[in-house]
């Protein structure tokens, strides 16, 4: 069996039992999140002949930033519910593998211990309905070296989840969330997710930072559009990892409209959900995506074996994408093409 597939169970015998459930579940009755590392198998790759793939690289950019491949980790709460040192272990963990670090705003860890331990780092951030407390956080994220915003939008209202039992929010420890920020100085109103929110908002996020901006939880080709005409860098091709509306399509299949509708503006797309093997990568980066993200194999490679647990998780899966890349007949990820593959109902 191969060692990623073990760290699931791994995880659940080392984390209280309503973290697990926590860290595992979708919403409401689970289809989207089920369903996500399936809808990667309904495509077929077309693999090229003759082409010369004695050396593979699997090195690209995001934004910018050189990575060792282009497997990257989501942003993910309660981190020090895996982990003791949570984000710190996480970001040494990332930076020992070469990748990029979408930190939660959430975080139970301050962004400058954050930063300190090594890793290319970019924030995800909800924007509250206090918008102070967004500017502070920003503040902060951009004093510690964050390279980029990442603006989740697909969060108005947090999506329902079915408990059965104690819930993860009473196995939380005092300082594990919002280490960033003084809960003291706001309401429960103030802290609430905006529900407001239009376009004009990836703009004003990059004039408060400086920094590029990158929208989460696209599904569509119209909002992509919308969001690169507001100024959007990138895009992330996500459903939450089907922790938001149950039902929402697999980003396996939502990603080549959201590809096809920025294409030629510039903007870098990624996707998240349901990645779990080197073929799966493949099969995105020929889609057209720039990278992709993984969150439950993270906190689960955190929680199974710390730092090294993610290096680990990271290193190799990106092993698979270039043993993948050989077959294919691509020697880096920028040879890859559309045409080397279709969905699994149109074989040819």
């Amino acid at each position: 069996m191969r060692w990623i597939d073990g760290l699931e169970a791994a995880a659940a015998e080392k984390l209280p039992e309503a973290v697990y459930r926590y860290f595992r579940q979708g919403s409401a009755g689970g289809l989207s999140a089920g369903e996500a590392t399936a809808a990667w198998s309904s495509y077929r790759f077309r693999p090229r002949v003759l082409t010369d793939v004695s050396t593979i690289s699997t090195g690209t950019t995001v934004l910018g930033t050189p990575v060792t491949g282009p497997v990257l980790v989501a942003p993910t709460t309660l981190q020090r519910q895996a982990d003791p040192d949570g984000e710190a272990a996480m970001s040494a963990g990332v930076a020992a593998a070469g990748s990029v670090l979408g930190v939660s705003s959430n975080a139970g860890t301050t962004f400058a211990d954050i930063g300190a331990a090594g890793a290319a780092w970019w924030l995800q951030i909800y924007v509250n309905r206090n918008r102070d407390i967004t500017r502070r956080m920003l503040d902060a994220a951009v004093a510690a070296g964050a390279r980029a915003v990442v603006l989740t939008a697909d969060t108005p209202v947090v999506g329902r989840k079915e408990d059965d039992g104690p819930t993860v929010w009473e196995a939380v420890q005092p300082g594990h969330l919002r280490a960033n920020i003084d809960e003291s100085l706001y309401t429960v109103d103030d802290l609430a997710k905006a529900d407001d929110l239009t376009p004009d908002v990836i703009g004003w996020l990059g004039e408060q930072t400086g920094l590029p901006v990158v929208v989460k939880g696209v599904l569509r080709a119209d909002d992509a559009q919308r969001c690169v005409s507001a100024g959007a860098a990138g895009l992330i091709v996500s459903n939450h990892g089907g922790r938001q509306l149950d039902g929402a399509i697999a980003t396996a299949h939502a990603l080549p409209e959201v590809v096809d509708a920025v294409a030629g503006t510039g903007a870098e797309v990624y996707v998240d959900g349901g990645i779990r093997r080197g073929e799966h990568v493949l099969a995105a980066l020929a889609l057209g995506a720039r990278a992709v993200f993984v969150g439950r194999p993270a906190l689960f490679a955190l929680s199974a074996g710390g730092a090294a647990g993610v290096t680990r998780m990271l290193t190799e899966l990106n092993e698979e994408f270039a043993h993948a890349l050989a077959l294919v007949g691509a020697p880096t990820p920028d040879a890859l093409t559309s045409d080397l593959i279709v969905p699994a109902d149109t074989r040819r």
